[in-house]
This record gives C-alpha cells, sequence and structure tokens, in this order.
C-alpha cells in the first residue's frame, strides 16, 4: 500500500459489544415482514408459474411477467436469499428450487394461495393493528373494516374465493397425516363438518375405502367439491349437503370431524358449534376436533407456528387457540367429555382431540 492509497484499517476479530447479538437477532424479527412482502409479491407477479416451464433470465421473465427488469433483478435476489429460486450456473438463468415449487399454482403441495392470502391487504391490515386488539381485546379485522371477518370476506367474491382456495391447501397439507393419526376404519360413516372442498374428507374415504362420507359447508364452501370428490374417486360414497352449522348438523354419522373449525371462534359461538354437533350424534358416536393444542399454563413454551395461529385468531376472526383443559372444559359445556389427544401431528401443528357424548 502507497501513501498516496486510501488506508484501511484491518479487519480483527474482536468480541461483539454486549447486546449487540440479540440487536441483530430482534433486526431479523422485524425485517420478517419484508420477507413475507416479498414472497406475497412473487405469487401476485406469478413467478413461480413462469419458472416452472423453463429457467429464464432476468429479461425473459420480466417479459413474461409484465414487470420492471431492474426491480424485478432486485426481487430475485432477495428470493434467491431466501432459497426460493437460484441460478445453477452463477449465470443470469433463474430456476425455481423445490423450496420455491411451492409457491407453483399447480404444486402438489402449494402454498400459493396462502402466501397470496396472508399477504393480502385482507390479512395484512388488521395485523398492523395488533396492539390494539392488545390493548382492547377486540378483533382488529372489524376495526379495519367495520364487520366481522366471514362476513366481510363472504360479500367479496374475489377474496372468497381466495380464502377458499388458502383453506384447501391447508387441508391438502394435513390430509393424509390427519388420515393415518387416527383409525377412521372403525367409523361407517363420517361427517367432516365445516369441510370445504373435501380435501381432507377425500382423503379419509381414500385411506379406508370401508367408510361413507358427509361433507358440510356453506354453498361457496363446497363449490368445487364436487370436482375433488370425483378426482379422488370418492364422489359415490359421499354426500355434499349445504347448511349452517350453528343452525344443524347432518345426523347419524358415526365420526363428527371439525378440522380448524373451532379455533375460529370465542367459547360461546365455538359451544353451539359443539352442541348442534352433540344433538345429531347418537350415543355411539365420536367427535374428533383436528387443531392445534396450547401447552398448560405450567407447560414447556408453544410452538411458534401455534402461538401465531392464536394472534391470528385474535386479531382476524375473534377465536383462539385453546390448551387441552380450555378443550376439555369447553367440550364439557357442549354435552361431550373429552377421552383423548393425540400428539402433534408431523410435520403440521395439528393434533386429534376426542370426544364423546355425556
Amino acid at each position: 500500500m502507497t501513501d498516496s492509497e486510501p488506508h484501511l484499517t484491518e479487519h480483527r476479530r474482536t468480541a461483539a459489544p454486549a447486546g449487540a447479538e440479540d440487536q441483530a437477532r430482534a433486526l431479523r424479527l422485524v425485517h420478517g415482514y419484508m420477507a413475507s412482502q416479498a414472497l406475497g409479491a412473487a405469487v401476485r407477479l406469478n413467478i413461480a408459474d413462469a419458472l416452472a416451464e423453463s429457467p429464464k433470465s432476468c429479461a425473459d421473465l420480466a417479459a413474461a411477467t409484465d414487470t420492471d427488469p431492474d426491480a424485478l433483478r432486485r426481487l430475485l435476489r432477495a428470493l434467491e436469499t431466501l432459497g426460493l429460486v437460484e441460478r445453477p450456473s452463477r449465470t443470469d438463468l433463474f430456476t425455481l428450487t423445490s423450496f420455491g415449487d411451492v409457491l407453483r399454482s399447480d404444486a402438489d403441495a402449494p402454498a400459493h394461495a396462502l402466501a397470496n392470502l396472508f399477504t393480502s391487504p385482507a390479512v395484512w391490515r388488521p395485523w398492523g393493528e395488533l396492539h390494539q386488539s392488545v390493548r382492547t381485546g377486540a378483533t382488529a379485522f372489524e376495526t379495519v373494516f367495520g364487520m366481522p371477518a366471514f362476513a366481510y370476506i363472504g360479500r367479496q367474491a374475489e377474496l372468497s374465493a381466495l380464502f377458499n382456495a388458502a383453506m384447501a391447501e391447508t387441508a391438502q397439507g394435513a390430509a393424509d397425516v390427519v388420515a393415518a393419526g387416527c383409525d377412521f376404519s372403525r367409523f361407517p360413516t363420517v361427517v367432516d363438518v365445516g369441510g370445504g372442498n373435501g380435501t381432507l374428507l377425500a382423503a379419509l374415504l381414500t385411506a379406508h375405502p370401508g367408510s361413507r362420507g358427509v361433507l358440510l359447508d356453506t354453498p361457496t364452501g363446497v363449490r368445487e367439491a364436487p370436482k375433488v370428490l370425483a378426482d379422488a374417486g370418492v364422489a359415490d360414497r359421499c354426500t355434499i349437503t349445504t347448511g349452517d352449522f350453528f343452525t344443524a348438523v347432518p345426523a347419524g354419522g358415526d365420526a363428527y370431524v371439525l378440522k380448524s373449525v373451532i379455533h375460529d371462534w370465542d367459547d360461546e359461538p365455538a359451544r353451539t358449534v359443539l352442541r348442534r354437533c352433540r344433538e345429531a350424534m347418537p350415543d355411539h358416536a365420536k367427535l374428533l376436533l383436528v387443531e392445534p393444542v396450547l401447552p398448560g399454563e405450567n407447560g414447556p413454551a408453544a410452538e411458534l407456528s401455534v402461538v401465531l395461529s392464536d394472534l391470528n385468531m385474535l386479531v382476524m376472526a375473534g377465536g383462539r387457540e385453546r390448551t387441552e383443559a380450555e378443550y376439555a372444559t369447553l367440550l364439557d359445556s357442549a354435552g361431550l367429555e373429552l377421552v383423548g389427544v393425540g400428539g402433534p401431528l408431523a410435520p403440521t401443528h395439528f393434533q386429534i382431540l376426542e370426544a364423546v357424548p355425556r
């Protein structure tokens, strides 16, 4: 180095100032929403679908997605760092990773609609008011949009379609492990309460060919069910019923399955749904809830996915995740007795809670 060259201090390995690592860790959490929105942008721009056809240069991908090439390159740089795309030969050709493949709209295990929904204004804006929900106990969604979430979603055709698609993806991700996590062969007739497009019920009936199914949901919820059940080859063993589970549930089933239903509601409406199920159940029938279960007050720390889901219920729907003891109390108040709780169904956070009539 000559005297005319800039003098750079040689890097020395020194101990970080006290608290520096914790600060960096906090900043990673603070920046987390930026990664979520990068993923959401990729979905809304259909980048994964475009790359699924073949590797593309940034210029070709910009043309395929109608985006600004320079801005797209910046997004692709972030997606590469997040592990969603890669450049195998370190050239300008981008391709999907197996991780990024889930963002395709036709992926075998998709997260396309989920990513779109959870980074959309319908979820994004209420989460921005989480502090107000914590301060007041009120649901932020109603503060932002002026009505309960399900009422609002039902009035927005595009949002309703997106919500149903996202719920179908959630069901698809859990269907096989739920089917394997409980012996459904003991149930001649399985009633799926609030079962949406029938993804879960199709998996249960496929795994247990001796059983028949009844699918209950709103007309919008079951719109895609005939195709889903037919594609699975179980349509001849399933009856689709439209209705409101707050009003009535089909009678005479041997098992009543409610996946991700009870956590949507606070105790009083949840109790009403459970009572409608109890009224429909023969004395020998079982009720099976497929939900996350929070640890008790003196238990270990909860899984991150479960506590975030609990906050999402606070912000969005007014529901909640519950402990085993809270489920037992809630079921008891509806005339049901909790008799068993299965372990987590990996890789999901769901557990199966089994109850019987009292």
